[in-house]
């Protein structure tokens, strides 16, 4: 984790303010998932609706990667970044940069659904 607020090819595209936005957003994800889990369960809903846990699973799971790692996908891949006031971006020039970003956005993209497959598939096979 880069604890240093500045741009980073590949590492580190968005400041504190941004930052805390990604953290409020997993966070946030991950309480509409806990809220599903318990009103599935509650509601004694179809199995098959277990599946819409996926959503906010892969949300956590991208949501929590740009938090720790001080990366914003969405940055990523637009090649951009961002280290002041929220909704200001500035263009990353270097082609090499943009293409060690979109890697990163990728990857996190990728563990992100990893995540959220394995939370579902998890939740979906509970005996409940």
């Amino acid at each position: 984790m880069n604890t240093n607020p500045e741009y980073v090819p590949g590492t580190c595209n968005i400041g504190p303010k941004e930052i805390k936005a990604r953290r409020n957003s997993a966070l946030i994800s991950a309480l509409i998932g806990l809220v599903l889990i318990i009103l599935l369960l509650a509601i004694h809903a179809a199995k098959l609706w277990r599946l819409t846990l996926f959503l906010p699973a892969t949300s956590v799971g991208v949501g929590f990667q740009q938090w720790y790692f001080h990366f914003c996908v969405n940055f990523g891949l637009r090649g951009v970044f961002n280290f002041g006031d929220i909704g200001k971006t500035f263009t990353v020039e270097q082609k090499e940069y943009y293409q060690k970003d979109r890697a990163k956005a990728w990857r996190m993209i990728s563990l992100g659904i990893l995540f959220g497959l394995i939370v579902t598939i998890l939740f979906y096979i509970l005996p409940l």
